[in-house]
């Protein structure tokens, strides 16, 4: 969740975790960094939910697994803290090692809202600007040097559910009975239920207490 409000983290297991509180070293291969552009508007009803199953659906099919994710452009301006959040803590879903939102003036806004002494606020403000760290997410000038670049415009997001059995599986609302359909009859798997056409119409009685 760290990684929405700007805090570069990622999981480690227990042996690493302890071998650094108690003061040893560790080491890593440095990963590549894939730069993931956001752009326009999100259209009316579309949710956060549907933009994060929309951006986990595409970089799995990127395939980012053991990478850093870095999300930039002038549509990471459109998502509050709460989306950042969810889309980073989303990152073992598509692979990546961690998916990272730099802090910008909504993250700042932020620390403000959630009870944060204005003072150190500012002070953090100031420091993050003197060093370079803040990000204007409209400056094009301000864009690192990515490994890998893929783009998604936010105008193009639909609402959506997932499923029927993993959150990767995104299934346009105005497709969801035709798709569903299918799963019914379709072979035993991760879009299959595997169930004969004489029982897609059966109906089930029981008592809920």
């Amino acid at each position: 969740l760290v990684d929405g409000l700007g805090v570069l983290g990622w999981g480690v297991g227990g042996i690493e975790a302890e071998a650094v509180m108690l003061g040893q070293p560790i080491s890593m291969v440095l990963p590549e960094v894939v730069g993931y552009k956001l752009l326009g508007n999100p259209q009316p009803l579309v949710t956060s939910t549907d933009i994060v199953l929309t951006i986990t659906k595409h970089l799995r099919q990127v395939g980012v697994v053991g990478k850093f994710v870095e999300f930039f452009g002038p549509g990471v301006a459109q998502l509050s803290i709460a989306d950042r959040a969810t889309i980073a803590n989303m990152c073992p879903e598509y692979g990546a090692t961690a998916a990272y939102f730099p802090v910008d003036d909504i993250s700042i806004g932020y620390l403000v809202q959630t009870g944060r002494d204005k003072e150190k606020v500012l002070c953090t403000k100031k420091y993050l600007e003197a060093v370079g760290m803040l990000r204007d997410f409209k400056n094009s000038s301000q864009d690192p040097d990515f490994t890998q670049v893929v783009e998604l415009d936010l105008h193009t997001v639909v609402p959506c559910c997932s499923g029927p059995k993993r959150p990767q599986d995104k299934v346009a609302v105005s497709d969801m009975k035709k798709d569903f359909e299918t799963c019914l009859g379709a072979k035993q798997g991760f879009k299959g239920f595997q169930i004969a056409p004489d029982r897609h119409n059966s109906v089930i009685k029981f008592n809920f207490e």
